[in-house]
């Protein structure tokens, strides 16, 4: 059951849904998408709150999270290419769509609408600044024609390896054994409650994060000795694990 928080957030995103004459958020004006918030604010929202983990704009792909254009209308888990939690695929079995209402919700308090969500994401607590954040995302839903012309908002490399790092191929079964010690607080079905999910990473993303806790470019001290005691093949080995550890 949802928090009250949750219920009167619904509850006040259908008021400002109303106030904007109940038009359909994929309503069209002459300056572009009916506005939700400041969405050049909502810009560096974005690149604080979610670009770690989520791309959007020309050439957006998914990574540790889908990629959002087009969020605004699809179905939740609807991007048949990624690898979600089992508890939002059934949400979007069940029917849940992200609207205004629903997405202002879940960036609100992830665990309270989609419980057993992967997404390892705090909330937003500020209606104004889920409204800017917002207002800044459907951009790339209600204009898809312009997406091409947009300025990329892709997730940046944080550390740049060798090719010869990057071209190591890991060792599945090795990264199974060594994968014991992640799973004492990581896990396995990839349910983040208070510890981030790191199954079904992309096997560059993982293999880039390790190798910024080894550097010291990832602030987190257990991480960081963890990371600093594995070679680059351990490294690769659990990337590998932990891409497929449902196959």
């Amino acid at each position: 059951m949802m928090g009250n928080n949750v219920f009167r957030t619904l509850l006040g995103a259908g008021a400002i849904l109303a106030g904007l004459g109940a038009a359909p958020l994929a309503a069209q004006t002459g300056s572009g998408a009916v506005p939700l918030g400041d969405a050049a604010r909502g810009a560096g929202l974005w690149e604080q709150e979610c670009a770690a983990c989520h791309e959007m704009g020309r050439g957006a792909e998914n990574g540790i999270g889908p990629h959002l254009n087009r969020i605004f209308s699809r179905r939740a888990a609807g991007l048949d290419d990624f690898v979600y939690s089992g508890s939002i695929t059934r949400m979007g079995r069940d029917g849940l769509r992200w609207t205004y209402r629903t997405l202002d919700a879940y960036i609100e308090n992830p665990y309270a609408l989609v419980s057993g969500t992967r997404m390892s994401y705090a909330g937003l607590p500020d209606a104004q600044d889920r409204a800017d954040l917002l207002g800044y995302i459907r951009q790339f839903s209600d204009m898809p024609e312009d997406i091409p012309e947009a300025e990329p908002t892709a997730r940046r490399v944080e550390i740049d390896l060798p090719p010869e790092v990057l071209a190591i191929r890991g060792d599945r079964e090795w990264g199974e054994y060594l994968a014991s010690e992640c799973l004492t607080c990581h896990q396995r079905d990839g349910a983040a409650m208070g510890i981030p999910s790191i199954t079904h990473w992309p096997e560059d993303r993982f293999v880039a994060a390790m190798h910024a806790y080894k550097e010291g470019l990832r602030p987190h001290s257990v991480m960081q000795n963890v990371a600093r005691r594995l070679d680059n093949e351990e490294i690769a080995a659990l990337a590998a694990y932990f891409a497929t550890i449902d196959d």
